[in-house]
């Protein structure tokens, strides 16, 4: 670092790792005097970096939170780890508005070093996800997402516009309890005072969000997560089911997530309560568990257990050769 922008480099990287450090310190990291040191920071403040000098014994110097982002010097392993972070979200819904993590990829990719740079394409190239991204017509708004955000902290109302499945356009007022990202989705869930209850909604469906002067406070005990996930599990299907599993509760949310049924212990098992629009998918669901189990209701349900352990049997009786065995003959 024999070059003084170097140095001045040097020294915002230095402010950007510590809460606060006195002359003395950044001169002796710098290899210079303190009189330089104040020279640098000087640099700094007329490039429009929020530099700031605390005087008298405890002082020394510190990045304010300015008007804009400053130039961000990172380690390789700092770059690293913010690349993958950009990766992973874009790849599992994550991220907000597309061009923003394109853009935020593409900056970093460019002043990498060579070497680097190629060894992170590589691993770009061939990592592989087992939670897929939705299909989503865009992820949403930062915008959104931030004002959502300062209005959960800070316990503020907010108006917001929001279109529903069928395409149908409402203004609501929400009292945000909560963010949730889920399934590849994000969600806010609050009061909404249009339907006098809690409601959840899909973030990339809000349109303006307004913070308004209300105030509201969260009911105790309130959880954000489980809210959302049994709301999702409680969306309108054409069945009702009831299904007594013979196992334990830690065993059964093993294998169940929350957004497909809610589970409930009871001295018989654990009681599996579901909304299904197919009932042979809910037979293969159940037969996968590896524990016994009664349905309670619907019949229909004990019919589609039935055809499903049909066509196991069958499959399982065909012959290595892969061809259908012969027809059985009656017994007489």
């Amino acid at each position: 670092m024999s070059h003084p922008a170097g140095r001045v480099l040097a020294l915002l990287e230095l402010l950007q790792t510590r809460h606060r450090s006195t002359a003395a310190d950044l001169a002796g990291h710098l290899g210079v005097d303190e009189r330089t040191v104040r020279r640098y920071a000087t640099t700094l403040v007329e490039l429009g970096i929020p530099v700031t000098a605390d005087r008298g014994r405890y002082g020394g110097y510190r990045l304010h939170s300015g008007y804009k982002l400053p130039p961000l010097m990172l380690t390789d392993d700092e770059a690293v780890a913010v690349l993958l972070g950009l990766v992973v979200a874009e790849r599992v819904g994550l991220a907000t508005e597309q061009p923003a993590t394109a853009t935020a990829l593409a900056k970093i990719r460019r002043v990498l070093p060579a070497a680097l740079a190629d060894r992170l394409a590589a691993v770009q190239e061939h990592l592989g996800f087992t939670l897929r991204r939705p299909e989503l017509e865009r992820g949403p708004a930062s915008g959104t997402l931030l004002a959502l955000a300062s209005a959960t902290r800070h316990r503020q109302r907010v108006a917001l516009d929001y279109r529903s499945w069928r395409g149908e356009q409402s203004h609501r007022e929400l009292d945000p309890y909560g963010l949730v990202f889920h399934a590849g989705r994000w969600y806010v869930t609050g009061h909404d005072h249009r339907r006098g209850e809690i409601r959840t909604f899909r973030l990339d469906r809000i349109g303006a969000v307004t913070p308004g002067a209300a105030t509201f406070t969260v009911p105790d005990g309130f959880e954000a997560v489980a809210w959302v996930t049994r709301s999702l599990a409680g969306v309108p299907y054409t069945h009702e089911v009831e299904v007594v599993l013979e196992t334990d509760l830690v065993a059964a949310r093993r294998r169940i997530p929350p957004s497909v049924a809610e589970l409930t212990a009871t001295t018989d098992g654990v009681l599996l309560r579901a909304r299904a629009e197919s009932l042979p998918g809910m037979a293969a669901l159940l037969a996968g568990l590896g524990c016994p189990f009664t349905v309670r209701h619907p019949d229909a349900l004990r019919a589609a257990v039935a055809e499903h352990a049909r066509r196991l049997a069958d499959w399982a009786a065909r012959p290595a050769g892969g061809q259908p065995p012969s027809p059985r003959r009656p017994l007489d």
